[in-house]
């Protein structure tokens, strides 16, 4: 008897296992996404960092040189997510990052606080940022 649920319960951790593994295919492109993007900016590659925003945000907000050029004086230092949401049939995800960033220049460190959207591109069966990059002008 004791092996019989024994069996039963390790069959059931089982199928529970194997829901918890399969994801869809969106859900998993999203993880890469915000897992590619997270590095990139730790390793401060600003312009890599920017091909992750959508041309719709871009149009309407276009990153001057000022920006890039004031993104390249800081190295970060730290990159931590504070919440993530899901909204749109998990099609639109908020996040809130508090990342630290050096500047080089005058040797100070500081905290952002960057509020990220990320939607999810059909056509291109990608997740695209809609948010810009880090603002190393906001204050925490």
């Amino acid at each position: 008897m004791k092996l019989i649920r024994l069996s039963t319960a390790l069959i059931f951790l089982a199928v529970l296992m194997l829901a918890a593994c399969t994801s869809s295919p969106v859900e998993k492109s999203k993880s890469e996404a915000l897992k590619q993007y997270e590095t990139i900016i730790r390793w401060s590659q600003w312009d890599a960092a920017a091909n992750f925003i959508s041309l719709e945000y871009q149009e309407e907000h276009p990153i001057t040189r000022l920006e890039m050029d004031r993104l390249r004086l800081f190295r970060v230092t730290a990159y931590t997510v504070r919440s993530t949401a899901s909204f749109d049939e998990g099609l639109t995800v908020r996040q809130t990052v508090e990342i630290k960033m050096f500047n080089t220049a005058q040797a100070v460190e500081r905290a952002v606080i960057d509020e990220q959207e990320w939607r999810y591109n059909e056509e291109l069966k990608r997740w695209m940022l809609h948010s810009g990059l880090p603002d190393p002008t906001k204050r925490q």
